[in-house]
């Protein structure tokens, strides 16, 4: 008989005594074991023993036989019948957020035509410094919460220093904070001082792969936005449409997005997502300037995951590359 102790008094079992739970089911195949023969093996409590099945079974890793007992299910099987269905999900969300970018980008003539008229609802802001004023008194006002979408990779250490003091008197005051980055936001230093401190104070924040529009949402009621072309220019609009629009395609992203620990062990799963996003653009013809602009890192940055991602199918070139690819999809 083997002695196992789980650690009693945590939420769940941990995974050692899992392996061991899942173990003592896996035999002939099909056949079925019963909670109360697995206790008695292992030498622990049947309580134990049933938490651990039921959470082996959240797992996908068991299933229950017809006389209720127990069947093990292969890794793999459990992998493609919990995983694809959140994959074709993310996948799903993915065309939701590029319909709702286009549909987003068809306000843009109606834009050009009454930005410089548009009677208190729409107001474009040419200068800089009056865009920066504009942004601090509308988080001065702020009551329940701001949105803000900053692409583009690691904020700049200038932006920080204007935005970070704001911020934190923002949420001091109990105003909810919901901030979105790409991913490659993760490997700016400042930037994670930054969300370090705002998370602390109770600001959430998350990343994404691919590039979205610069904005901001105060309390649901107007939102500023960066003009194309413009790195000076903003347009505050108090439009109740456009704002609701607006942040309808940040609740969209925010669903997608990957929340932003300032932890290494998370590094790894994110670079395995910018190198999918550079493979998925790369595959669609964009160059690498293209790329890098479009995730938010330098071309050299962007070069370097090429040559990686090559090295990796063992492909001579590009053309070659994007054809293992599409073999491999």
């Amino acid at each position: 008989m083997m002695n196992a102790t789980p650690h009693v008094g945590q939420n769940s079992p941990d995974d050692a005594f899992l392996q061991l739970v899942y173990g003592a089911v896996c035999g002939p195949f099909g056949e079925e074991t019963d909670a109360a023969e697995i206790a008695i093996e292992l030498g622990v409590p049947l309580t134990e023993t049933t938490a651990a099945l039921t959470e082996l079974t959240a797992l996908g890793l068991l299933r229950n036989g017809p006389n209720q007992g127990w069947v093990a299910i292969s890794p793999h099987e459990a992998v493609s019948r919990v995983i694809g269905p959140l994959e074709h999900e993310m996948h799903t969300r993915r065309l939701q957020i590029e319909r709702a970018r286009r549909r987003m980008m068809s306000f843009a003539s109606t834009f050009d035509t009454h930005a410089r008229g548009g009677g208190g609802q729409i107001e474009l802001i040419e200068d800089l410094a009056d865009v920066r004023r504009t942004i601090a008194e509308l988080s001065a006002r702020a009551k329940r919460e701001i949105l803000t979408a900053q692409p583009g990779g690691g904020r700049r250490e200038d932006v920080l220093v204007e935005a970070a003091p704001r911020d934190y008197d923002t949420l001091r005051r109990g105003v909810t904070m919901r901030m979105l980055y790409q991913h490659t936001a993760r490997s700016s230093l400042g930037t994670q001082s930054y969300v370090e401190q705002v998370t602390r104070l109770g600001a959430q924040v998350r990343t994404l792969d691919d590039q979205f529009m610069r904005f901001l949402v105060f309390d649901r009621e107007c939102a500023v936005f960066a003009v194309p072309q413009s790195q000076d220019a903003a347009v505050l609009v108090r439009d109740p449409y456009v704002v609701d629009f607006i942040t309808d395609v940040y609740e969209r992203m925010w669903l997608t997005a990957v929340p932003f620990t300032v932890d290494a062990d998370t590094q790894p799963e994110i670079t395995h997502d910018v190198k999918e996003a550079i493979i998925r653009l790369l595959t669609a013809g964009l160059t690498d300037a293209a790329v890098a602009r479009r995730l938010g890192m330098s071309v050299r940055t962007c070069r370097r995951h090429v040559a990686e991602i090559m090295a990796a199918l063992g492909a001579e070139s590009r053309f070659q590359a994007g054809y293992l690819l599409a073999v491999h999809e």
